[in-house]
């Protein structure tokens, strides 16, 4: 008889067959060890949450650049709270209207006129503030400036300016809080950035480099006070509707870039409100949290760019090239002189906003 034997396999098919059986095993392992980790993190985050829990009834909550937008805004939403409010500005005008609207909204509102950008003013402000409401237990860096234009109209001055107002503005007030924070144990601090401080924008160069920077400065600010019981929270908002183009700067073509950016600013597919901004900038503050991207557009271009910079860089060059080009004036002009009759009518959910926030 003839005997019946099993057809022969190469070794090298075996070998092989070993080894991509061997690789889904371990792209398996991989995933799930991965999925623990982002499930272990996820709930030590909420455990730490808990634990951070802030209650701001009766908290002393200062707002720099409190008299108007958003500002305003997260003012009226901290003495919802029960919070005691402290703002401060430059226009002693714009502070009288907002201190009349706060007061409207019930709660302790306490105004004085501040320069962020002078240090010795800050401390000044930061003083008053204790004396007359009380240790001040949260700050929300918010004063800022925004210049429009092409860069190649942008002068030293420019970025100097924008690094004054948005960086050192916010370093000035930090530091001037940060030794009643120590001394208590406890303290909650907000920088206002942006979306512009992840992602270069065109036409905002002064404004995207030192936005970048409080960006990192907020960051390292956060690593070295958690040990103190101080959660600085970085905020990265994208468009807000507040009316605020109307008091953004413009150079070149001024009426083509106040056009660009004020319906931007306006749209509802490319902003969001300024009172559910400041409701989210508000509780993350309240949670601890290291870092908040506002708005699902802000969380699109925040994640693009870092999956893949180069390409969203490239994309964004090209959206420069239909921006206005470097011709016009080098001076600058507020965004409200520079409004014409045919914009208008694309902006009046940001026009209905300035007049709710004090931005007329």
């Amino acid at each position: 008889m003839l005997g019946l034997s099993a057809p022969r396999v190469p070794i090298q098919k075996t070998l092989a067959g070993a080894r991509l059986a061997n690789s889904h095993t371990m792209k398996t392992r991989s995933w799930l060890a991965l999925g623990a980790v982002v499930g272990s993190a996820l709930l030590v985050r909420h455990r730490l949450r808990r634990k951070r829990a802030f209650d701001l009834r009766d908290k002393v909550v200062v707002i720099t650049g409190g008299s108007r937008g958003l500002g305003l805004v997260l003012a009226r939403t901290v003495l919802e709270r029960g919070a005691r409010v402290a703002i401060c500005a430059r226009d002693p005008a714009e502070l009288d209207r907002a201190r009349r609207d706060l007061r409207q909204h019930g709660g302790e509102v306490f105004s004085a006129r501040c320069d962020v950008t002078d240090r010795d003013d800050v401390m000044r402000f930061v003083a008053e503030v204790e004396d007359e409401v009380g240790p001040i237990d949260v700050l929300i860096n918010n004063a800022g400036i925004i210049q429009v234009g092409p860069v190649e109209l942008m002068t030293h001055e420019d970025f100097e300016q924008a690094l004054d107002a948005n960086l050192r503005g916010p370093l000035h007030a930090m530091l001037a809080v940060l030794p009643g924070m120590r001394r208590r144990g406890a303290g909650r601090i907000v920088n206002i950035a942006s979306i512009g401080g992840k992602l270069a924008i065109p036409h905002l160069a002064p404004y995207c480099t030192s936005k970048f920077a409080l960006v990192g400065l907020s960051e390292a600010m956060r690593a070295e006070l958690v040990k103190d019981n101080i959660f600085v929270t970085t905020a990265c908002p994208g468009l807000v509707r507040t009316g605020s183009a109307r008091h953004a700067w413009f150079k070149g073509d001024k009426q083509a870039e106040y056009a660009w950016f004020a319906i931007g600013d306006s749209l509802a597919v490319t902003s969001v409100s300024a009172e559910a901004t400041a409701a989210k900038i508000v509780q993350a503050c309240c949670n601890g949290d290291a870092e908040l991207t506002i708005s699902p557009q802000a969380k699109l271009a925040a994640f693009a760019h870092g999956v893949a910079p180069g390409l969203v860089q490239e994309l964004v060059g090209l959206l420069a090239r239909f921006l206005p080009g470097a011709t016009g004036a080098r001076d600058a002009s507020l965004g409200k002189d520079a409004e014409s009759a045919n914009v208008a009518k694309w902006t009046r959910l940001a026009d209905e906003a300035a007049r709710r926030n004090n931005e007329n």
